[in-house]
């Protein structure tokens, strides 16, 4: 089966590679003439919905779809929706976790309790499944490590006392929120070949 992972960052979709191995993948870098989708949604899921079935519509592919983002407890759940658009459209990574930090700078690590959240939708010809991966921990109270991207500096997992960014992509891929909604994708795709 081909499936086009509705992105343009090559970062995610390195990752979606390794987790859904086996796996042809095409991203929207393979197709330059299809404009960007507006996420207007009031919910990731809505976002994932709106990308797929846009992109569906138009190349007639089985098409994955994801929105991710950030939710800080202390914050009322934001940036949410707005997690890439935080700090402006744009603006860097290091952008936007200046102003996370800065937000949080009065905050105790008690109240810094933050998420990730990925929601998927996967949409083929005959049906439309939809997906939510979730990873748990806190915003740090400064940028630590280098790999990975977005917010992954600043957020620290207890449980591994380290932060996203300190990770290897093997050890991101175990835990991460699009890990998570990943695995759920993954059965899902056994499933429909074993039918």
């Amino acid at each position: 089966m081909k499936l086009l992972f509705a992105t343009k960052n090559l970062h995610k979709l390195q990752e979606v590679e390794k987790l859904l191995d086996g796996l042809r993948l095409f991203s929207l870098n393979d197709f330059p003439d299809i404009p960007d989708v507006k996420e207007n949604g009031k919910t990731f899921l809505e976002n994932a919905r709106l990308k797929a079935e846009s992109i569906h519509k138009k190349l007639k592919v089985p098409v994955l779809a994801d929105d991710s983002g950030l939710e800080v407890e202390a914050l009322n759940n934001g940036p949410g929706i707005l997690s890439k658009r935080y700090a402006g459209h744009q603006a860097t990574d290091t952008d936007r976790i200046r102003k996370l930090l800065k937000e949080l700078k009065d905050t105790p690590l008690a109240g810094r309790k933050a998420r990730f959240i990925c929601s998927m939708v996967l949409l083929t010809e005959k049906r439309t499944y939809q997906v939510c991966g979730y990873c748990h921990g806190f915003i740090s109270f400064s940028p630590v490590g280098c790999n990975g991207f977005g917010y992954d500096p600043v957020f620290f997992l207890p449980d591994l006392d380290r932060t996203m960014a300190q990770m290897s992509m093997d050890e991101k891929n175990r835990i991460s929120h699009r890990a998570n909604a990943l695995k759920k994708i993954k059965n899902i795709l056994e499933t429909m070949n074993e039918a």
